[in-house]
């Protein structure tokens, strides 16, 4: 079992203590970090939480093995480096930095101390996304040669609040907040980006933002990719990868659909699962070596230099190589 303190319990930094306390026997939270104890003591209490203000002191304590923050992401670089400095494991929501040279930064502090990186994309754990990537890696589509996603959360209107609606912390609107859910899906899938060009198309008036994004990509092995997002409409989740021989569509955590060339397609249902505490556990599993956690540290770097592009690409309405 590993002891964690967890850094940030706002609404999602909740979500990931609940998936799991009491529920897991690989991860259980025993402290938590915040600026703000009167706000969460009733539920610290509930969830049996130690409450801290003191990051650098979580941090001495010899109990904590790993550290999970669901903090601002502008935020997310320096205290992983931080964690890692003092020898503890490190789960970090996404995105796990704004550029590929923090993303590096991160990384390069957790291979020096040898110690675990996990990173925040639930959605690599869904059923429907699974079997995609499964699929994908197996050939049977042939030659992969197109991505399409679509990610849109009204969520990201409704706590579109404090840091969240912050430039420092939330650039480049909903690719930071949801669509790189997308990015990190195409990256597993058909490796580092090259090009993205960004359109964004925003109906005021202000303050809950209501815009429109379209994505355009090309992957360094030359597969294209769109991603779309429509920031206020119900959430909806697609990914489709297209091969020379067939395609793979996941929609939602639970519908799955192949289609081969001469062939019916092939419709499957996955069961819903909690992918929050699949995450988290597939953390816990490598902290204790059984197993490697499924975003390997260049999918993460790589994921990041394709929002940093994105993002000077929404800036620029032009075309911007990836670094």
């Amino acid at each position: 079992m590993i002891d964690a303190a967890i850094v940030g319990l706002g609404r999602w930094g909740q979500n990931l203590v609940t998936s799991v306390q009491g529920r897991s026997d690989k991860l259980r939270f025993v402290q938590c970090v915040v600026r703000r104890p009167e706000s969460v003591s009733d539920f610290a209490r509930q969830q049996n939480l130690e409450i801290s203000t003191d990051f650098d002191s979580m941090l001495r304590d010899e109990r904590i093995a790993a550290v999970v923050l669901a903090t601002p992401h502008s935020l997310h670089v320096e205290q992983v480096i931080k964690a890692a400095a003092a020898g503890k494991a490190v789960f970090c929501e996404k995105p796990l930095a704004l550029t590929k040279a923090d993303a590096q930064r991160a990384v390069d502090a957790c291979v020096r101390a040898g110690v675990v990186l996990g990173l925040g994309h639930d959605k690599r754990f869904w059923g429907s996304m699974t079997e995609l990537g499964r699929v994908a890696a197996s050939g049977a589509l042939g030659p992969l040669l197109h991505l399409e996603g679509h990610f849109s959360n009204e969520s990201t209107g409704r706590f579109f609040e404090g840091w969240r609606a912050s430039d420092t912390d939330a650039p480049g609107g909903v690719i930071t907040a949801t669509g790189i859910h997308i990015l990190d899906a195409f990256v597993a899938v058909a490796g580092p980006v090259h090009r993205v060009h960004a359109h964004v198309v925003a109906h005021p008036p202000a303050p809950e933002p209501v815009d429109t994004l379209t994505l355009f990509l090309e992957f360094r092995n030359r597969v294209s990719g769109v991603l779309c997002s429509v920031r206020t409409t119900p959430a909806f989740v697609r990914v489709h990868a297209f091969g020379k021989e067939g395609s793979i569509e996941a929609v939602g955590p639970t519908s799955s659909t192949l289609r081969l060339t001469d062939k019916d397609p092939q419709h499957r249902s996955h069961a819903p699962v909690n992918s929050l505490a699949l995450e988290l556990e597939a953390f816990a599993d490598a902290v204790e070596g059984r197993a490697p956690y499924p975003i390997t540290m260049q999918q993460m770097i790589d994921t990041v230099a394709a929002l940093e592009a994105t993002i000077r690409s929404i800036e620029s309405g032009a075309a911007v190589a990836v670094a």
